[in-house]
């Protein structure tokens, strides 16, 4: 039985690129029509370049609209107004399409070999449909994370740098991005384009305002980000990160997440000093992986549907590696797609769910084992490849 079942998923048509296309496309439209009548995510999206464009409070509340607030910035009306502008059913599918198709793009940008994007692809679809139920836009700032990195490794530092940008001014995630400037061969370039595009898209929402306004409403984004993170605390559908995990074992409201957050810097920098490893496409993809995962794990923000973010780097920590992974690693594998991939799910069981993985953010425990893990490689393997083990 084994041996028919191997046979079977070893045909062409499981690893053919047209195929996988089409399951992530697939996984839009069914979000997408799932989610038709029901979307208070995307409606609050749209409700960004309504409100920019009347010139509205971004951050308020909007009951005859949406429940929940806007948390994204002014930058936001922009991204998303061809969506807003056509009617509802088409602008959620068109939305829906346009995140599966931006992440399938970055991905299969990435100069592997096409088993490492077949896993790529395969291993992350059931968290790309969590993520698209949600119409997050967690898809496109992993997409813009890894297409910073594609673009970094191809020297086109101007269009890395916009991509920071304009994820650092819709979410701050795309901040991220920086880690990839010690990679680039053409520092200055790099620093000068991250300043002019940081500038240009701060002042490019002000053609559908006014100038006044929408400096008003960045320091209005400041203030909704600051009590959002006090509201995040101990949230059942937010803090679900290493942060979080930390907070709800403990119960304890008391200390500052600087306490996490500070240490965690330091273990992410740490392969930095590592220079010799730089040059090895190999390390620089457990950078990619690192990046992707740190992000998640160490923001009071982060979501159940953020976790597309890292469990791309999950896959991209792997199967980029220039050894032969472990059983145990092939373990650390299966254990996340149950725990961090599954358990939203129905096909989890309830009880788990309810009373032991959401109260205590457990979804990010196998993602924050393998960061731990990741790091621990950063600083003791060496990246170097031959012909017989390039990824």
């Amino acid at each position: 039985m084994w041996n028919k079942i191997k046979h079977f998923f070893s045909k062409p048509f499981w690893s053919d690129y047209r195929t996988m296309l089409a399951l992530w496309l697939l996984l839009a439209l069914a979000a997408g029509i799932a989610k038709m009548g029901a979307s208070n995510n995307f409606r609050i999206f749209r409700g960004v370049f309504w409100h920019v464009w009347n010139q509205l409070p971004l951050y308020t509340e909007y009951p005859a609209e949406y429940f929940d607030t806007n948390h994204y910035g002014p930058l936001f009306s922009l991204v998303v107004a061809p969506f807003a502008v056509v009617p509802f059913p088409v602008g959620l599918l068109l939305w829906e399409l346009l995140l599966a198709l931006s992440l399938y793009v970055a991905v299969r940008l990435l100069p592997v070999k096409r088993w490492n994007h077949v896993l790529i692809y395969w291993f992350c679809a059931h968290e790309l449909l969590t993520a698209l139920f949600m119409n997050q836009f967690n898809v496109a700032i992993a997409a813009i994370i890894v297409g910073t990195f594609v673009c970094v490794e191809k020297e086109r530092d101007a269009t890395a740098t916009l991509l920071i940008a304009i994820g650092t001014l819709v979410k701050l995630y795309g901040i991220v991005g920086l880690a990839f400037f010690f990679f680039s061969r053409h520092k200055g370039r790099f620093a000068l384009s991250f300043v002019c595009w940081m500038a240009v898209l701060f002042c490019l929402p002000m053609l559908i305002s006014s100038p006044e306004y929408i400096v008003g409403q960045y320091g209005a984004w400041y203030e909704s980000l600051t009590a959002k993170n006090s509201d995040n605390m101990f949230s059942l559908g937010t803090n679900i990160s290493l942060l979080g995990m930390v907070r709800k074992f403990t119960h304890c409201a008391t200390y500052s997440d600087l306490w996490l957050i500070g240490p965690g810097l330091l273990l992410f920098a740490f392969p930095y000093l590592r220079t010799k490893q730089l040059g090895h496409i190999a390390f620089r993809y457990a950078w990619l992986a690192s990046v992707l995962m740190f992000v998640v794990l160490f923001s009071t923000g982060s979501e159940s549907s953020g976790y597309i973010i890292a469990f791309v780097g999950v896959a991209v920590w792997y199967c980029t590696v220039p050894w032969q992974r472990s059983r145990w690693d092939i373990a650390l594998m299966v254990f996340a797609f149950l725990l961090t991939s599954m358990s939203p799910s129905d096909l989890f069981p309830a009880v788990v769910r309810k009373q032991i993985v959401q109260p205590y953010a457990l979804k990010a425990l196998p993602v924050a084992i393998i960061w731990f893990k990741l790091v621990y490689e950063m600083m003791t393997k060496d990246y170097a490849q031959t012909a017989e083990n390039r990824v």
